[in-house]
């Protein structure tokens, strides 16, 4: 069955970095978009950026500059390096795969796999 198992997530200052894994199984994952999202308790889950399987990114503005996605075909896995961390950043990140069968990648429903999350906690 699919997988993905993100890690990576902690505690870390404001202006901080950290970087966010996304491990991927069962799945030919150089044939999905990989997106991540987020979600901060009692709001809904929000959309971060993606990488489309062809290369392209595109980020939210709220992240725009300060955070990339990249991946690694051959290890199957998909990063998101998070610089000049802001406490408004402090959210359960989620990595998710797109078959690419739509014509939205910024929303939820897009996605067909998500990981379980992992917590970061940007201090001020």
């Amino acid at each position: 069955q699919v997988q993905l198992v993100e890690s990576g997530g902690g505690l870390v200052q404001a202006g901080g970095s950290l970087r966010l894994s996304c491990a991927a199984s069962g799945l030919t994952f150089s044939s999905y978009n990989m997106g991540w999202f987020r979600q901060a308790p009692g709001k809904e889950r929000e959309f971060v950026g993606i990488r489309w399987t062809g290369g392209n990114t595109y980020y939210a503005g709220s992240v725009k500059g300060r955070f990339t996605i990249s991946r690694d075909n051959a290890k199957n896995t998909v990063y998101l390096q998070m610089n000049s961390l802001k406490p408004e950043d402090t959210a359960v990140y989620y990595c998710a795969a797109d078959r690419g069968s739509g014509s939205v990648w910024d929303v939820p429903r897009a996605y067909d796999y998500w990981g379980q999350g992992t917590q970061v906690t940007v201090s001020s």
